[in-house]
């Protein structure tokens, strides 16, 4: 008898505490969005899909490591996954889908720190390369800058959070990872994933996921749009916050209506008004979005303009393509916006990984205003690969508006290196370069360190894997680049253009590509999808760069270059197109005195 009490006591017990917690006066639902609420000025009906009945369960707890430092990675465009998606579907990319701190990021690299112990912030560690350009047939210098950081792992805190995530819900959100998504204009491209999953869907079940990650003193908020903005929730403690309601909440949107992003923007910025934005939290937006921006949203009072103003007032923002990938303009300028991340994601195991498992670095800016000058009567600074600033590089100052922290392995950090190509100016061997660095922390301290190196009286040589590994994937992004601004300019104009000799066009394509005179832009550039094409001066190109490519890919015994290796493939495989000799170039102008 006095067991079965025992049992009743237990469980009556159990029930009240589950009552408790449904009752907590403390805890707030603080939910506002109302999914009936009349669609003003629709042209389409909202999608009747009902909710998602399932539950998200807390991440399981990170296996135990030893302790090891973050390093640290430029901020930008941080993943070149729409160059491959669209290469693999049989379209032309854009320019810049495939950026130098994109491709970086794909790779971890040794950053020449040797046995010196890193006990700073940002400490920065150089090596140097020398090698003979077999197309060019020039002498070539180059500089890496390591970015390593004396943040242990497991002593990594990001700072506390004011987060308002900004969600698409408009009615393309409806479609499946699986199926397909739509680029610009409206061309239906085939997606991988299996899932079976709405982009809608799988986006809830991330937002959810990232959440679990947020403390109690941290305040979070979210804003929707269609072609009208809503705030969903207010910008509130989460320790405050009934969670497993907020939840629901989330799990249950649906998709509907059209697009207007300067509005959901706009909605996220106000979350922000009942904050003080100095109070020692990140400020960050997380928007995201399966539509496709327009240069009109470069414009100060749009999506972009007010990102780079909300930037100078410390809100900070990443943005996420879902299933799509911005255009090139878009891209530089979020890659130029302080303290601002650009992903974009193809399937919902790169979304899941991204919100959840990237989620703390994504969020957590660490160096800002990073400038180093070089001094040396000898060398000036050509070109700079994997900044997003690189194109405000001097003779002898480079800058990098942002640094965030990064995963590193026993090695090597995940695109830990910024590369400078260097020009000699004299013939004086041996003398040493002075590298002057300065930046700031998220609190506005300055700091600064000053550091000497020298280039070996060798004709070639390379000091560690990590500047060899990031000269070839250099290469590769540079043959890329220039192999896009040429068949572009042919796919969207009238315009017929040259493919000299495989060894003309190397050494034209291993310059820096803003030497590489972009054709004229004409305002028909991105007005359509182009098929992949490869011409043949072209694929006789990457017939060279792929034996180069191998070459150097078995010295580095590095399997993460199958992937490029994998591109160069295809893109070989494809059929030629034919092209107008270069002494017979095409003359399409039509305006007559």
């Amino acid at each position: 008898m006095k067991r079965i009490l025992f049992l009743i006591l237990v469980v009556n017990l159990s029930l009240l505490n589950a009552m408790t917690k449904k009752t907590n006066p403390d805890l707030i639902d603080d939910w506002e969005y109302n999914s009936t609420s009349v669609m003003e000025d629709s042209s389409r009906m909202p999608n009747i899909a009902g909710s998602y009945p399932m539950t998200m369960s807390a991440p399981s707890p990170k296996a135990y490591r030893s302790p090891k430092k973050i390093g640290l990675a430029v901020g930008g465009a941080k993943d070149t996954n729409n160059f491959k998606a669209n290469i693999d579907k049989g379209y032309l990319p854009k320019l810049d889908s495939i950026t130098y701190e994109g491709e970086f990021y794909n790779h971890y690299f040794d950053t020449g720190l040797g046995t010196e112990e890193c006990k700073d912030l940002f400490c920065p560690s150089y090596s140097s390369a020398k090698r003979l350009n077999s197309f060019s047939d020039e002498k070539e210098y180059f500089l890496s800058v390591g970015l390593n950081s004396g943040i242990d792992e497991g002593d990594f805190k990001r700072k506390k959070l004011n987060l308002v995530v900004v969600l698409d819900i408009s009615g393309s959100m409806g479609s499946n990872f699986d199926e397909y998504h739509y680029d610009k204009m409206g061309n239906k491209i085939q997606n991988e994933d299996k899932s079976n999953k709405k982009k809608m869907q799988i986006a809830n079940e991330s937002i959810v996921a990232m959440l679990s990650h947020l403390n109690d003193d941290d305040r979070v908020g979210i804003a929707l749009f269609d072609h009208n903005s809503y705030r969903a929730k207010p910008l509130n403690l989460v320790g405050n916050s009934d969670k497993e309601a907020i939840r629901d909440h989330i799990l249950e949107l649906t998709e509907r209506g059209g697009t207007n992003w300067s509005a959901g923007y706009k909605e996220g910025l106000k979350l922000f008004d009942e904050v003080d934005l100095k109070s020692g939290y990140e400020n960050r937006i997380i928007f995201l979005t399966d539509a496709m921006p327009n240069t009109g949203e470069l414009g100060k009072d749009k999506l972009f303009g007010m990102a780079k103003e909300a930037s100078a007032k410390g809100i900070h923002s990443t943005f996420i393509g879902v299933g799509v990938d911005f255009n090139n303009d878009l891209v530089e300028y979020v890659s130029k916006t302080k303290g601002a991340n650009y992903f974009s994601v193809h399937s919902s195991k790169e979304f899941s990984k991204l919100l959840d498992k990237e989620f703390d670095y994504m969020v957590t800016p660490l160096v800002y205003d990073l400038e180093l000058k070089l001094n040396a009567s000898n060398y000036s600074i050509e070109a700079v690969y994997g900044s997003p600033d690189a194109k405000m590089a001097t003779g002898e100052i480079m800058n990098v508006n942002t640094l965030f922290p990064s995963a590193t392995d026993e090695t090597a950090t995940k695109g830990g290196v910024v590369l400078l190509k260097l020009k000699k100016l004299g013939e004086q061997l041996g003398e040493d370069i002075k590298l002057n660095v300065s930046y700031t922390d998220v609190n506005g301290k300055a700091f600064s360190n000053e550091q000497k190196v020298s280039f070996k009286n060798q004709s070639a040589y390379y000091d560690n894997s990590g500047i060899r590994k990031a000269i070839l994937v250099s290469d590769y992004v540079s043959i890329m680049k220039n192999w896009l601004i040429d068949t572009r300019a042919g796919c969207n104009d009238n315009v017929k253009w040259v493919m000299e000799h495989p060894t003309a066009i190397m050494k034209r394509c291993m310059d820096y590509p803003p030497k590489h005179p972009l054709y004229p832009v004409m305002s028909t550039w991105e007005r359509k999808s182009c098929p992949l094409k490869v011409s043949e001066g072209y694929k006789k190109l990457f017939q060279v760069f792929k034996k180069s490519y191998v070459s150097e890919m078995d010295v580095l015994n590095d399997d993460s270059l199958k992937k490029e290796l994998g591109i160069l493939d295809t893109l070989l495989k494809e059929k030629t197109s034919t092209i107008t000799p270069l002494d017979k170039p095409a003359d399409d102008w039509q305006f007559r005195n």
